[in-house]
């Protein structure tokens, strides 16, 4: 989804330079008329930032209803088809887009279109991913391992970034059909070799269907099996939500996610307009945002299975990010601001929603695990449709108030987490910190 970034600052240039020449010298330059000949139709109007921010928000948006979807979906299906159907229609609908540069598409519903088909399809790996590597690991240590895990995100930004910026200037197209067809060819490895893990008691497993059952229960007819499956399937979305956890941190999820995507998707603008520099330069300097993510993710995993106080980590680390989420932003202090924005949002994607997913009022259910993911990273997708949304709105007042509205987001987010804090630091059966887990029941 990060492949956007980079070719923002193309469809609308900064072409203020050519129309003063074109006005000084006219006879010389008769082919420079106005701005409007440099950049990409339908953005060369001045509400390029209104069209730039819907065409984010549209993604965003389709991504967050459907996440809810998802979930349920994936829960029904095989991990490992859902995911390889996600990841091809992801890749065909990526390259569409880049398709409107090659054959010259200039309506903005065929890009608005595309946008939310892509949002939609994408609704697909998060919750099954998380899945499977909630399954395949325990409990112990288990911010750590899903902290290095999830910075596959930030090197994915970071090559999206990268390979958006490498074709930005000559053809932005091809920012799109790249990175669209290496997403198929991933979708194929995945459905070549991902293993999901079965889940067996200690008195052996047995499959029926996708479902594996103990083998002590194998007298119990397939008819009773199945009115049992769809009977859980109905309930745990709605006991997902009466987890103590599941809302603060799904609440709490929504502004972080609202501060990370309004850095992810206009960061790149941001540095082209406030430090002069082409749309390739700009989105190199904008990885040191996702760098910086990556140390925060796996700090943020370590420190909470030290301490097994995952609200508080992502509160300390909420409290000293809204200092950095300024105008200022030097190199140092574009990884500082990653690391503590993304630290709190990569941790409650992953181990908070891991150890939420696998509480014990599910019973032991394994694929419930991605209803809890899908509702919790969910939630926080409305934030991150509504952040850029915001960002596109403000920004033409000047950017000090997108700023304004970042570090007011970051502030609710910590504000939702007290509640937790006060009963991790208050509680008398404070989880032992080897287990790693939530210490909310």
């Amino acid at each position: 989804m990060e492949i956007i970034l980079g070719p923002q600052s193309e469809l609308h240039k900064n072409c203020s330079a050519l129309h003063e020449l074109s006005t000084a010298g006219s006879r010389q330059l008769p082919n420079l008329h106005t701005e409007t000949d440099c950049s990409w139709k339908p953005f060369d109007k001045s509400n390029y930032k209104q069209l730039l921010g819907a065409m984010d928000y549209s993604f965003l948006c389709a991504y967050a209803v459907g996440m809810y979807l998802s979930g349920i979906i994936g829960e029904r299906l095989p991990i490992r088809l859902y995911l390889t159907f996600g990841m091809l229609m992801s890749g065909l609908f990526t390259c569409l887009f880049g398709l409107g540069r090659i054959y010259n598409i200039h309506n903005l519903s065929f890009y608005i279109f595309v946008q939310v088909a892509n949002g939609l399809v994408q609704t697909t790996g998060w919750p099954s991913v998380v899945t499977c590597i909630g399954n395949w690991f325990g409990k112990g240590r288990r911010g750590l391992i899903m902290g290095i895990w999830n910075s596959h995100t930030s090197v994915g930004n970071i090559l999206g970034s990268l390979i958006a910026g490498y074709w930005v200037s000559s053809n932005w197209g091809l920012s799109f059909i790249v990175p669209g067809l290496v997403i198929a060819a991933m979708g194929v490895v995945c459905f070549l070799f991902l293993i999901e893990r079965e889940y067996c008691s200690v008195t052996g497993c047995r499959k029926i269907g996708r479902d594996f059952l103990p083998v002590d229960l194998r007298e119990v007819s397939i008819s009773i099996i199945r009115t049992n499956k769809e009977a859980n399937l109905r309930c745990y979305a709605s006991l997902s939500f009466s987890i103590q956890g599941v809302i603060e941190f799904s609440l709490c999820l929504l502004f972080a996610k609202l501060v990370s995507y309004t850095f992810l998707f206009w960061l790149p603008l941001y540095i082209t307009k406030a430090a002069h520099l082409d749309a390739k330069k700009a989105g190199e300097l904008s990885t040191l945002f996702d760098v910086g993510g990556i140390v925060g993710g796996i700090l943020a995993g370590v420190i909470s299975d030290k301490l097994g106080k995952r609200a508080t980590t992502c509160a300390v680390m909420l409290l000293l990010a809204a200092p950095t989420v300024s105008q200022s932003l030097s190199l140092g202090m574009l990884l500082v601001c990653g690391g503590l924005v993304n630290g709190p949002y990569a941790l409650i994607t992953t181990a908070v929603s891991a150890d939420l997913g696998t509480h014990k009022s599910l019973k032991g259910n394994s694929r419930a695990l991605s209803t809890v993911t899908a509702i919790i990273d969910g939630t926080g997708s409305v934030g991150a449709a509504i952040g850029p949304l915001l960002a596109g709105v403000l920004s033409s007042r000047g950017w000090n108030q997108v700023f304004y509205m970042l570090m007011a987001a970051d502030f609710l987010a910590l504000m939702l987490l007290l509640r937790l804090v006060t009963k991790e630091l208050t509680s008398a059966n404070v989880v032992k910190p080897r287990s790693g887990s939530t210490t909310v029941e």
